[in-house]
């Protein structure tokens, strides 16, 4: 994940020099996607990068922590506000609900342009396999922390009781799969085939399903199979 906090949809309250430790943030994704894009990850080495940025190894280096780091993150910038939400969120009630409620909270507080940088992400990380691995350890990281969070709010370790780490799945589950098909422009009503139509309100509410439909996935029963049928 990104080692600092993402800018919000409104960061005007922040003092002026987070807010240009923000832009500069932003700035450096920004300049790596457009790079990344244009002619390969691999093909793209820091020194070309910080180049580009008009900024030195040492510059960059506070702000990501490798060219993976840069390339996804607007994956980063999510995984940090769900994790922060999830982390303030003191109401009481179920734990998935939490979770669930923290997620959309999070989607809806990316900035403007966001779910179009994501998407930028989603199809350079799909030709790069080190970007894939990437993605999915970044996610990885974050359900880890939800757990951990869990734990301090249950006074529970997870490794006596699953039901937490569960927990942790079933929200990156939601996740996934409402995130693809936000991508793909596929929901209830039909396929749009549109790749990420409706923004982030589209993408939270694809996420929402997800999460409506754990229940129902859980109950699914299989009918006998054709062998034994006869």
């Amino acid at each position: 994940m990104a080692a600092n906090t993402p800018a919000s949809a409104d960061d005007s309250a922040l003092p002026l020099r987070e807010r240009k430790k923000q832009r500069t943030h932003r700035a450096l994704a920004d300049a790596a996607l457009t790079l990344f894009s244009e002619r390969g990850f691999d093909r793209v080495t820091l020194e070309e990068l910080t180049a580009h940025a008009e900024i030195g190894r040492s510059t960059f280096f506070r702000y990501y922590g490798t060219k993976e780091d840069v390339a996804m993150a607007a994956e980063g910038e999510l995984w940090d506000a769900y994790t922060t939400h999830f982390a303030h969120h003191d109401a009481p009630g179920p734990a998935l609900d939490a979770l669930r409620t923290s997620l959309t909270a999070a989607i809806e507080s990316m900035p403007e342009g966001w779910d179009q940088r994501f998407l930028r992400t989603r199809r350079l990380a799909a030709g790069t396999p080190v970007l894939r691995d990437h993605s999915i350890l970044s996610s990885m990281k974050a359900q880890a922390r939800l757990v951990e969070i869990l734990e301090e709010r249950l006074a529970v370790d997870s490794a006596d009781d699953v039901r937490l780490r569960l927990l942790g799945e079933f929200a990156l589950s939601a996740w996934r799969c409402g995130a693809r098909n936000w991508v793909a422009g596929r929901g209830p009503d039909g396929y749009d085939r549109r790749r990420g139509h409706g923004g982030t309100a589209t993408l939270a509410r694809r996420v929402e399903e997800a999460f409506d439909a754990i229940p129902a996935s859980l109950s699914l029963a299989l009918p006998p199979s054709p062998a034994n049928r006869q």
